[in-house]
């Protein structure tokens, strides 16, 4: 084949997928801010024209700017817009839920004799009220500093000189386009009282290169631990320079996890702390950065425990192959706003909490102690989390 056919065969082959994406794209925008506008501006509001036209020009230009705002934002590293565009999906996507739920109130309505306008006007307060609070309290719930969640934890093989190990878990920490420098710092404070023995961050550390979010990551070199501090990375450092964080933690005074180990000793016995890169790292094209459970225990004990660290619950089906004893993972954010928690159980084994996926292998999933995007949290708190290994009785 020539040259000139290969180049002539890659725009046919790009083609159909590019067309794909726009479509959906087009077809998500369109419900995310066609579905509110139906139910506050259209619907049997039956609004003066001039406020049909205003509420309906307001909800097209925010609609036909949003992808702008996102691509220049996410793809560009551009604060502001990102900013911006994270604010609007949050707010889009409460209106979007809250919308269908009020026409299922106005089917109420109507059921109860109550007529157009009337019947059009109670669903849409109801939705802007509704929104309003969501909004207010899971912006708030967003940027506090994360509760302190303690679990539990039985691990058969955990040595009895073990019993009572304790490691402190942050993750999805996303320091992005808000600056949080304050929020890091509360959550450093956070971490440091709970005096833990290991301290580990599961990845999705950052929205953009070290350079940018020096200050928010600051905090991190002062975070104490008795044994260990740990981090792997998430799939959102592969779309910001994913080796200058790996460095970066390193000169933090991080171990970090690039599929390998440490070992954690006291009382006589001792515990494998494995890490592996995220599941997305193959696919970065940058050399070196994959998941690979083999060379993270390459070396170690069979017999004695193994705590591994992975980004994504998801990557538990290779923790159970390699008989791990307790995988601590992040990612969901316990899906950060409702009723986004049901679309990533389609993608992920859980959303939050502690699960069993084998008679060896048990599953921690935090709901991150940060954001992504929209600055709100709802119906789902962040958290970090204080977990201690039992040794069986």
């Amino acid at each position: 084949m020539s040259v000139g056919e290969t180049v002539d065969t890659e725009p046919r082959r790009r083609g159909p997928r590019v067309a794909r994406f726009g479509a959906v794209l087009v077809v998500v925008i369109a419900l995310l801010f066609g579905v509110p506008w139906a139910t506050l501006v259209w619907s049997g509001n039956d609004w003066p024209l001039p406020a049909f036209v205003a509420g309906t020009l307001l909800f097209v230009a925010v609609a036909g700017g949003f992808p702008w705002l996102m691509f220049r934002g996410h793809g560009a590293h551009r604060d502001r817009e990102s900013r911006i565009a994270d604010t609007l999906l949050g707010v889009a996507w409460v209106l979007f839920v809250w919308s269908i739920i009020g026409q299922v109130l106005g089917l109420l309505l109507l059921a109860a004799g109550v007529a157009d306008p009337v019947r059009s006007r109670v669903v849409s307060a109801f939705v802007v009220v509704v929104s309003a609070v969501l909004l207010a309290w899971g912006h708030h719930e967003a940027m506090r500093v994360s509760r302190v969640r303690r679990v539990d934890v039985t691990i058969p093989r955990l040595g009895k000189g073990l019993d009572g190990l304790t490691v402190a878990l942050i993750t999805d920490t996303h320091y992005g386009p808000i600056n949080r420098a304050a929020w890091s710092r509360g959550v450093t404070e956070v971490v440091n009282s709970l005096d833990a023995d290991i301290v580990a961050h599961t990845g999705d550390i950052a929205d953009g290169l070290v350079s940018q979010r020096l200050e928010m990551a600051a905090p991190l070199g002062d975070i104490r631990a008795r044994f260990a501090r740990v981090y792997v990375t998430g799939n959102h450092e592969y779309h910001s320079g994913a080796q200058g964080w790996v460095e970066h933690m390193e000169h933090l005074g991080w171990e970090t996890l690039h599929n390998r180990h440490v070992l954690v000793t006291r009382g006589g016995d001792t515990l494998i702390v494995a890490g592996v890169d995220d599941r997305t790292a193959g696919g970065s094209g940058l050399p070196g950065h994959r998941t690979d459970h083999e060379a993270a225990l390459s070396g170690t004990d069979p017999d004695l425990p193994v705590l591994l660290l992975a980004h994504q619950p998801q990557q538990i089906k290779d923790a159970v192959t390699h008989g791990i004893d307790l995988q601590l993972s992040g990612h969901t954010h316990g899906g950060q706003m409702w009723p986004f928690h049901y679309l990533v159980l389609t993608d992920q084994p859980s959303l939050q909490g502690l699960s069993r996926h084998s008679d060896r292998t048990q599953l921690y999933t935090s709901r991150g102690t940060g954001f992504w995007g929209p600055p709100f949290r709802i119906f789902a708190p962040s958290e970090i989390t204080l977990l201690t290994l039992h040794a069986p009785n």
